[in-house]
């Protein structure tokens, strides 16, 4: 369940806020937190640049999580947004020139994507001429197969190699910094991504495709490859939020 699924979100968050505003010293809170010692980026992070020109945004309730700020800066840069549902067996549109797969829930409508023939092949033409992409579900969408909670195994895009499981639940959460193995639609090679990874799936096979990124968590731990990369496709389970 995602915030803008609450009932009456904005409601509660004003009421929440007020709660706050009445009890909290907020004055002071600041105050002290002007105290602390704060280790910070020598410079703030960019905005990650458009993919593309027109950007062909899969939107419907198994592709519904993207940064919002994403989409905003995109439109400030003068890219142009088209929506398409693969869940109303919609292809990216043919006028578009990338194609974005966002987060989601594709393991609860695994079975409506497997039989979106008409989205599964137009996406298939889409990404021999241009660049794909899929973030965490979207991801899961490009990869081989899906298997769902009770175990049943939906075949998915085939355009990466990733079989991943939801039936073998693990939760992945934390911030990640990702240095893109090659260059491709996000950047070229080298550069590097600040973003986010929370899922409950898991990956039960990679295939032979190369890393989309190498990528390191906020404790430290040693860089390693992750994602997939084939093409002009590509795709991981991190959700840029922006450049380094």
């Amino acid at each position: 369940m995602q915030a803008g699924e609450t009932h009456a979100l904005e409601a509660r968050l004003g009421g929440i806020a007020d709660f706050v505003e009445t009890h909290v010293d907020c004055d002071r809170v600041l105050a002290l937190a002007g105290e602390l010692e704060w280790r910070s980026p020598t410079r703030a992070p960019t905005a990650l640049r458009p993919p593309g020109q027109r950007i062909a945004l899969a939107r419907d309730a198994a592709f519904s999580f993207i940064y919002p700020h994403l989409v905003h800066g995109w439109r400030a840069a003068g890219a142009e947004i088209v929506s398409f549902s693969p869940l109303a067996d919609e292809p990216p549109p043919d006028d578009c020139d990338l194609a974005w797969l966002p987060g989601g829930y594709p393991e609860l409508h695994a079975g409506r994507l497997a039989a979106a023939a008409r989205f599964r092949e137009g996406l298939r033409r889409f990404a021999e001429t241009r660049p794909v992409h899929g973030e965490c579900g979207g991801y899961m969408a490009l990869g081989e197969s899906l298997i769902d909670a009770a175990g049943v195994a939906h075949p998915m895009a085939g355009l990466l190699g990733v079989e991943t499981s939801f039936a073998n639940r693990r939760m992945t959460l934390g911030y990640r910094e990702a240095c893109i193995a090659a260059g491709c639609a996000l950047g070229t090679r080298g550069m590097v991504l600040r973003g986010h990874e929370f899922h409950y799936a898991t990956i039960v096979a990679t295939g032979s495709d190369d890393p989309f990124a190498h990528v390191r968590d906020v404790y430290g731990s040693a860089e390693a490859p992750a994602g997939s990369r084939r093409g002009r496709v590509t795709g991981s389970f991190f959700h840029v939020i922006a450049e380094a």
